[in-house]
Parts: C-alpha cells; structure tokens; sequence
C-alpha cells in the first residue's frame, strides 16, 4: 500500500509592508497549484524592514523621502513593482498609502492567529497584505488589526486582547533575530522542509522546482 507523502513545509520570512513579499506570496501559490499533491504547512515568520519606525507609526511622505529622496524616485521604483504586480493580480494602490507603520504587532497577530488555525492565519495575511497595498490602510493601528483578524474568521475581541498585552513581542524579536543568524538581509525569503532555501520573490517554475528538491532530499 502506498504511503501518503510527508506534508511539505514552507517557513515565508517577510514583512506585511513588502510589496514584494505580497508579490511572492502571490507566485509561491501559483508554485503550489502546480504541484501534484501533497499536504502544504506554511508558516510565516516576521522581519521587519523597518524596526526603528515609531510605534504610531510615521506621515508616508515622510518616509518617502528619506529612503527614496521623494516620491517622484519613489513612483519610478514602484513602477516596477506595480507591474509585476499586474502581473500576478495585485492592483498595487501606493498612493493610498498615507501612514508607514511600525509591523510588530501585525508580526504578533500573525504569530497568534497561526496558533489557533494555521489555514485561516493565511486569509490574514492575505488580508493584512491587501489593506495595505490596496485599501491604503493604516495596519499599524491595533484596532485595525483586531477588524481584519475579525473579518479573517478569528475572535476579534480576542484579538484586541491579545494586541493590547505584550504577548509575543518577545518571539517576534527572536524570529528576526533567527532570520538574520541564518544571513537573511531581505525577503520575501523562503525555507522548504528545512533543508532548501529561496531568496526573494522568484518566478513559480523556480519555487516549484526548489519544492521538488526540497521533497527529493527529504525522502
């Protein structure tokens, strides 16, 4: 009789004010509906591109034209983005965006909605991802945060609990910190069953073929 394979792990380190992690997320899944069979566990890990912003946050102009030299450079970078973006179903808005926020506790929210339905911690991030680059929401806000874990299927009420504590502000610090041990310097980045690693938000055929090595080595 033929035994089911083992399921495929997927550690994704990347951070929700990325557009090129949401782009990854977007290829990792084209990856995956490519693969034949096989129970998928994904779990995301937080890196902050920006851990020095505020906890409110800081005026996105601002911020632009510290990292960019203005928003003039900014649109020409984001050009190309959002073209990749197109290509892959995201309808990048960065106009929209009027607040750079500080990404621990959406990193929190994650980590905790991953622990009580791993499947549903996905929607989240899909949501988290979609706020901002789309809605132009302000994801650093914990009510916020508490809304889209509600509109994600989770307790919302136990969400804002769980924001307004410092639970897993600890854990996200050492998740960064793992990440860096391991010489990740910018994500998205991803690890399959512990053994393969990808940097950066490849193109489907590469990732699969990293999930094939990955399933081969793993036995």
């Amino acid at each position: 009789m033929q035994t089911a394979p083992p399921p495929l792990s997927i550690d994704v380190i990347s951070d929700v004010v990325c557009p090129w992690c949401y782009i990854g997320k977007r290829r990792l899944e084209a990856a995956l509906a490519q693969r034949m069979s096989g129970e998928t566990r994904i779990r995301w890990l937080a890196f902050q591109l920006n851990p020095d912003i505020p906890a409110g946050g800081v005026e996105r102009r601002g911020y632009l034209e510290q990292k960019f030299g203005g928003p003039d450079r900014a649109r020409q970078i984001y050009a190309r983005i959002k073209a990749a973006g197109d290509d892959v179903g995201i309808a990048f808005d960065f106009e929209r965006i009027a607040r750079q926020p500080n990404t621990v506790d959406a990193h929190r929210l994650t980590a905790w909605a991953q622990d009580i339905d791993a499947s549903a911690a996905d929607v989240l991030v899909e949501r988290l991802f979609r706020a901002y680059f789309i809605e132009g929401v302000d994801i650093g806000e914990p009510e916020t945060l508490a809304t889209l874990a509600g509109a994600a299927g989770f307790d919302a009420a136990q969400a804002r609990a769980w924001l307004a504590s410092d639970a897993g502000r600890a854990s996200v610090r050492a998740e960064e910190q793992r990440a860096r041990a391991l010489g990740v310097t910018g994500v998205p980045f991803f690890v399959f069953n512990q053994r393969l690693a990808v940097s950066g938000a490849q193109p489907p055929e590469v990732l699969l073929d990293a999930i094939g090595q990955a399933e081969a080595a793993t036995g």
